[in-house]
């Protein structure tokens, strides 16, 4: 809590950086939003996917993408709208390029396009989405614990979303639905992590009646430290395992969660309870109130 100056304001120049960075550059939206052909071919043996994006590529498929589908032998390729190219004609040419230099060639299985009317309602659902569950997230911990706990954990969440996505947004990664799936987790996890830091204040709050609000805090902080590490801990060494044997499919997913995991434990540290503190939050707010003439039910 000593240092809760410095991380808010660290934190205010990132929110701020990412903000303006999704506000000018945007996101590099992928196939789910935009639009596009989705081509699926089979192969007699396991597919080659480095091969078979390096030959995409040269042949000026540059934005498309390679994952295998249910099995090593089939494979996916999504691509971008070409406007000047009908879907039909895109899928022969991908299929000619692929073939071109190989002895054994790829079949079609099928094809199919993403009208952009498509994109643009994934993008709508997603932004609904996430604006439900944080005004489910305010709902439900101001009823269970206090509206200032509840205002603090949404500046956590919000700040770790941002930054994020923001982050997504710098270095110019592909945003689609899997991405977009991890930012919903992460507001899982971030508000899992906060919620266990608040629950601990609220005991030490009832039982601790001669320190003041900072020392409570940060007393119940320190006491939930070791698990909140521990479990960053756990959860990034799976993230890590994800990335580097997933496959491509789910690297933009692995990439959001340990991001996300490592901001989420920092925000529930350094954010979520300065914020609940800088609200005004005192041992007061948390006391169970006492029952009138209580102390004439144990009485004969």
């Amino acid at each position: 809590m000593g240092n809760r100056k410095i991380a808010l304001i660290f934190s205010s120049i990132l929110t701020v950086l990412s903000i303006i960075s999704i506000a000018v550059h945007g996101f590099q939206m992928g196939i789910d939003f935009t639009g596009g052909t989705l081509i699926e071919v089979g192969y007699q043996k396991a597919a080659d996917l480095t091969a078979l994006r390096n030959t995409l590529d040269a042949e000026g498929f540059s934005d498309a993408t390679v994952q295998n589908f249910g099995t090593a032998k089939d494979v996916l390729i999504r691509l971008k709208p070409h406007e000047e190219v009908s879907s039909a004609d895109l899928s022969n040419k991908v299929l000619e390029a692929i073939n071109k230099n190989t002895a054994e060639p790829a079949s079609l299985r099928r094809v199919e396009f993403v009208g952009p009317q498509v994109g643009d309602d994934l993008a709508q659902d997603g932004f609904l989405a996430l604006l439900y569950s944080t005004i489910g997230i305010l709902i439900y911990i101001a009823w269970r614990f206090e509206w200032k706990f509840s205002t603090g954990a949404i500046i956590a969440t919000l700040h770790d979303v941002i930054v994020t996505m923001g982050f997504f947004s710098i270095l110019g990664l592909e945003f689609d639905l899997t991405v977009l799936a991890a930012v919903l987790a992460l507001i899982g996890y971030s508000l899992n992590d906060t919620i266990v830091v608040y629950d601990r204040i609220r005991e030490n709050f009832r039982l601790l009646r001669n320190k003041s609000t900072e020392e409570i805090m940060n007393l119940s902080i320190n006491e939930t430290l070791s698990r909140t590490i521990m479990t960053s801990i756990t959860v990034m060494l799976v993230l890590i395992s994800l990335f580097f044997l997933g496959g491509e499919v789910i690297h933009n997913f692995s990439i959001v969660l340990l991001f996300g995991v490592i901001f989420g434990t920092y925000s529930s540290i350094f954010i979520a309870s300065p914020a609940a503190l800088i609200l005004g939050i005192s041992p007061e707010d948390l006391m169970i109130p006492v029952k009138e003439g209580a102390e004439l039910d144990n009485r004969p």
